[in-house]
């Protein structure tokens, strides 16, 4: 019988072993990657402990992460790391990094080619999905999960349904990928994809970058989607031989006729540079439409937009300016590798002329944790992904999330706006 599946379903599929799925079904799927960092790999790790089990399926499949309070903030901080530290020891996991060696996760794993097109991916972090911009499936699940996956080297899911998005157009100057999925998200909403696979297509996303494509699928977790995904094109096999990855990809195309419960068409160039307003990303307005509204930081990195690309888009604003001197910026690079290529490009040296703050390669104040957190009552501008009451620091604190081109302006002038107000 001939079976159409989008590439979600042919990816579970191929990993049930199974020759199809359908949106619904429950399946046990063989896990090609678990991580974990150090906010919840503890947790996993304690799980494992508390039931006696001391066995991992494949400890070459495990990845642990300590990005979110690097260098540690706290005894606590320090504490959890050590528990990694020691658990990767004891179980042989040669996939564990921190101090000089570790970057952001997301930015992290794909740079040392260890996720690959057609992998299926677990991670103790809801921002696992950015995966999917190289056409794997990947997912956030709950640390519990994490830790049957490393001890069983499977897990179980339900098949979700698939939304299409085909993007279409050329794009206005200083709009990316991230304009593209705020403006998405402010269209259907933060749960208008609620256990969905968001399918991104057409010519607009064939001509993105692979930096940009991991942006979008990044967020695809903030309209509730379970996972985010493009097909892996030249691009994608490009960067994959890039990394040095050991292993072979594998390629999936969703079919011609496969079954959607919406599709969207989105002309990009009708979209205008992006800022979502608090206290959520689906509260989404074009940056020449906003009042002044005047900010106390500024925040250029996270897993959504710390890479190069991003580095350089806000470098492009910043050279031969300085920040505003009520704004505080911080720059937070994706990976060591980012910083160094930062390095050897000059960006440092224009950021820190610029006087913005350089931080080690981490999550920083993304998850109001370390590095920048917010008082009460600062507004800040900032290239994260989420933006919800005290996300970043006090409760009465505000996010704005846009592009590295209008934090890095806004930067400059002192309140929200474009390159354009320069």
């Amino acid at each position: 019988m001939d079976v159409k599946m989008t590439i979600t379903e042919k990816i579970i599929a191929a990993h049930a072993e199974k020759e199809r799925v359908v949106p619904g079904e429950l399946v046990r799927v063989k896990v090609d990657l678990a991580l974990a960092n150090d906010i919840t790999a503890p947790l996993s790790i304690k799980e494992l402990e508390k039931h006696g089990i001391d066995q991992i399926a494949d400890p070459g499949k495990v990845v642990l992460v300590a990005d979110h309070n690097t260098p540690c903030k706290d005894i606590p901080s320090a504490q959890n790391v050590k528990l990694m530290r020691d658990f990767a020891r004891k179980y042989g996991i040669p996939h564990f990094f921190e101090g000089g060696n570790v970057g952001i996760e997301h930015v992290l794993l794909p740079e040392l080619g260890l996720v690959l097109p057609g992998d299926l991916v677990v991670g103790a972090d809801s921002h696992t999905c950015t995966y999917g911009a190289l056409g794997a499936f990947s997912t956030g699940m709950g640390s519990t999960d994490i830790a049957a996956a490393w001890a069983l080297g499977e897990t179980w899911l339900k098949v979700p349904e698939s939304l299409r998005f085909v993007f279409e157009g050329e794009p206005q100057p200083f709009v990316t990928g991230k304009d593209f999925i705020l403006f998405t998200i402010g269209q259907i909403g933060v749960d208008g994809a609620r256990y969905c696979a968001m399918e991104f297509t057409g010519s607009a996303i064939s001509r993105l970058s692979m930096d940009e494509r991991f942006t979008m699928a990044n967020m695809a977790i903030e309209a509730g989607a379970k996972n985010g995904i493009m097909e892996a094109d030249e691009k994608t096999l490009h960067y994959v031989r890039s990394t040095g990855a050991r292993r072979e990809p594998k390629l999936y195309r969703s079919d011609a006729d496969a079954w959607y419960r919406n599709t969207f068409t989105i002309d990009v160039s009708k979209i205008e540079p992006q800022v979502a307003l608090p206290h959520l990303p689906e509260n989404t307005r074009s940056v020449q439409s906003l009042p002044r509204i005047e900010i106390q930081q500024a925040v250029i990195g996270s897993c959504t937009n710390g890479r190069i690309e991003d580095l350089r888009m806000a470098a492009s604003i910043l050279r031969g300016r300085k920040v505003h001197p009520g704004v505080r910026l911080l720059i937070f690079p994706g990976s060591p590798r980012v910083l160094l290529e930062a390095e050897k490009e000059g960006l440092l040296r224009v950021f820190l002329e610029a006087g913005a703050v350089l931080a080690p390669p981490s999550c920083g104040p993304c998850l109001g944790g370390h590095l920048g957190v917010l008082a009460e009552g600062e507004r800040c501008i900032s290239t994260t992904n989420r933006n919800f009451v005290g996300r970043m620091g006090h409760v009465k604190s505000e996010v704005y999330l846009a592009n590295p081109y209008i934090a890095a302006s806004s930067a400059v002038l002192g309140y929200i706006a474009g390159p354009d107000k320069l």
